[in-house]
């Protein structure tokens, strides 16, 4: 008989990731850390996930093990076991941080936003918290759990969702996208009111039954888990490639417009985070463009990197998804009284459209030039692709946000027209902007072929 393996080392990792997370969430609100607290709370969830992650999966998310559960990657006994220690660990983490500054925080809607608002805030983090970690540590392309050597990302990736939703999403409901994190909040407070955990909970459970649908429309090959997968040639149809960048680009314009109209204290490192996060979870499957830019580019680059009729196909569901998550910010940010919130696609005050098109072209010209240097030559990063990437949004958007406003993606420049169009605004900005932005792609793939001749080599010969 084979050795009996004990899942109690399991259990106390998540008691202890769950706790670490929980216990960070309170001390950052209590110190008032307005500008750091988000990222110190996503720096915990990273650095657990890497110590603890080789043990238990290190999901410290009931969210994360139901989506498990629901892929048929975990166990009925092993997920309830899981959850409780969870929540249980979230609980003492909050009884914990109450004890340290005998002060604590109710869990609500934040003033002036209703329950929809909150809780479709919720929803959607909490997938793309789930979606992301479904694809960087569980998928069948980059299993952490099987040993894939290949994939040391994971903990960055999952980690910053947090980034990229706490700073963004955080001014409406919290930020909790976790139900370990919900309970131990309202429990710890509960003379102030208990029972908004519980409604939390059930949005956060509907994010993470999504994130498995989009998980499955996106590697058609998880609906069997007894399949043979080859990740050499994973075989992705344009509808996965598709689906792929409408996820993606979606949630990118989406933290952006949170991010602004929030008046977060971290707008671009938020924006970056999104993009960066999306590019680990989906560049395996269509590259993870997100923008008609650098679709353009690496179209004309050359060597066979993407068809023109696919390119076509890429930017016009960029678009679609630009335009969606217009919609959906400016719903999501509407107080009460209002029906609906936008903000212009402008010059930044001082500047004209001379500056904003020499910005928009100078900084779309690196972002696509560096997805085309190091997503598709021949020996591409393997570990800090998406990092390199979102690192462009972060150096251009802090660099020209205060010029143009740093769209440096059509999609971005789309999104922000036509949610603003619903309040007045003019919608042909975004057209001069994207003329820009393309300019900047044409310009990185000019460069890409003068600077990487060796890539051009075999196409040659």
């Amino acid at each position: 008989m084979g050795e009996v393996v004990s899942e109690v080392p399991a259990y106390v990792c998540e008691f202890v990731g769950t706790f670490l997370l929980v216990f960070t969430v309170g001390c950052n609100v209590l110190t008032g850390q307005a500008v750091w607290g988000v990222t110190s709370i996503a720096c915990c969830l990273m650095v657990s996930i890497y110590a603890m992650g080789g043990i238990s999966g290190g999901n410290f998310n009931p969210a994360v093990t139901f989506a498990l559960w629901l892929l048929g990657k975990m166990c009925s006994k092993k997920a309830g076991i899981y959850m409780m220690v969870q929540i249980a660990g979230g609980i003492a983490g909050g009884l914990a941080y109450a004890a340290l500054f005998w002060e604590v925080f109710n869990l609500q809607p934040s003033p002036g936003y209703g329950f929809l608002q909150t809780m479709c805030a919720e929803m959607t983090y909490t997938f793309m918290l789930v979606f992301v970690v479904l694809n960087v540590a569980y998928s069948k392309f980059h299993d952490v759990e099987k040993g894939n050597d290949k994939n040391q990302f994971y903990g960055l990736a999952i980690g910053f969702c947090v980034v990229a939703g706490g700073y963004g999403a955080g001014h409406i409901s919290g930020g909790c996208f976790n139900p370990a994190v919900a309970l131990g909040i309202d429990i710890s407070s509960a003379a102030l009111g208990l029972g908004w955990c519980f409604v939390y909970a059930v949005f956060e459970f509907a994010g993470a039954a999504l994130a498995v649908v989009a998980f499955w429309a996106c590697r058609p090959e998880e609906r069997d888990q007894s399949a043979e997968f080859d990740a050499k040639n994973p075989g992705y149809g344009l509808s996965q490639k598709l689906a792929s960048e409408f996820i993606g680009t979606y949630f990118l314009v989406l933290t952006v417009g949170l991010n602004v109209i929030g008046g977060s204290k971290a707008p671009v490192w938020s924006i970056g985070s999104s993009l960066m996060c999306m590019i680990f979870a989906l560049g395996s499957v269509s590259g993870a463009h997100f923008n008609p830019a650098v679709t353009i580019a690496v179209r004309l680059s050359g060597r066979n990197q993407i068809s023109t009729s696919d390119a076509g196909a890429y930017i016009g569901i960029q678009l679609l998804a630009g335009i969606c998550a217009g919609l959906s910010y400016g719903k999501m940010t509407a107080h009460f009284g209002e029906w609906f919130k936008s903000f212009p696609l402008d010059p930044g005050a001082g500047y004209g459209w001379f500056e904003a098109a020499f910005a928009e072209i100078a900084f779309t010209f690196l972002l696509a030039y560096v997805v085309l240097a190091v997503a598709t030559v021949e020996k591409p990063l393997s570990e800090y692709l998406g990092l390199a990437i979102g690192a462009c949004v972060i150096a251009g958007g802090t660099a020209i946000g205060a010029v143009s406003g740093g769209s440096l993606n059509p999609a971005v420049s789309w999104g922000i027209s036509s949610s603003h169009i619903l309040r007045g605004g003019h919608f042909w900005h975004c057209l001069v902007y994207s003329l820009f932005e393309i300019m900047g792609g044409v310009l990185a793939a000019g460069v890409f072929a003068l600077t990487h001749t060796q890539e051009y080599k075999k196409e040659n010969e």
